[in-house]
């Protein structure tokens, strides 16, 4: 099994080696506090506004990233087999998925980054309530929520634009939100609540220190 996933993953090496390394250059990606990303089992938690963050996400992070994907991406044979062997795996939004759910909390409990939108699609100008399923999954693992401020993608593709351009993007690793620093709050919710609204304000904190950048 372990020497079917390795051979699973060899396009991804490839890729992190070769693909992303020309994406960081043609975006002139900056990456500011990579070190606050844990060596072993994290969250990585960013605003969304554009489907190029996910993508040169992938690409700055310090270690491979397990991105948690809309299942609705799997209707398609060739993504989802190229997200298979791209080390996402699918989530239903809109329910509790629980296969979503354990998936997520394994790898973490493994060591591994997994990276997840807070608000769950992307925003651009109406504020959407975020969700708090990424400090469900922080308690249940037991690991820390690095929030991320991903600024320039939006101009990637403008409204009404045809072509993509391909403007500076910047990373803003955020100092990181520890679930065990709620343990004061006498509610699962009251803790799930207060996590999400953190992590949401170092978000938005870490987002205008990549705008300015």
């Amino acid at each position: 099994m372990s020497g079917n996933r390795q051979k699973r993953w060899l396009l991804a090496r490839a890729l992190r080696a070769s693909i992303a390394k020309l994406l960081l250059a043609l975006f002139r990606v900056r990456v500011v506090c990579p070190e606050r990303v844990p060596a072993t089992g994290a969250i990585l938690a960013g605003n969304h506004v554009s489907y190029g963050d996910p993508v040169l996400l992938w690409c700055a992070a310090p270690r491979r990233v397990r991105f948690m994907a809309k299942s609705e991406l799997w209707r398609s044979r060739f993504v989802g087999w190229g997200l298979d062997h791209l080390w996402a795996f699918p989530v239903k939004r809109g329910e509790a998925d629980r296969h979503a759910i354990t998936t997520a909390t394994d790898l973490l409990k493994s060591g591994e980054l997994v990276g997840i939108f807070p608000e769950g699609t992307r925003v651009r100008e109406a504020a959407v309530q975020p969700q708090g399923g990424v400090a469900f999954l922080a308690m249940r693992a037991g690991v820390p929520i690095v929030p991320v401020g991903i600024g320039g993608t939006d101009k990637i593709r403008p409204e009404g634009a045809k072509l993509l351009h391909f403007p500076r993007v910047t990373f803003v690793f955020g100092e990181p939100v520890c679930p065990g620093d709620f343990d004061h709050l006498p509610s699962r919710k009251e803790r799930v609540d207060a996590i999400t609204a953190e992590v949401m304000g170092r978000i938005a904190a870490s987002l205008m220190e990549a705008k300015e950048r």
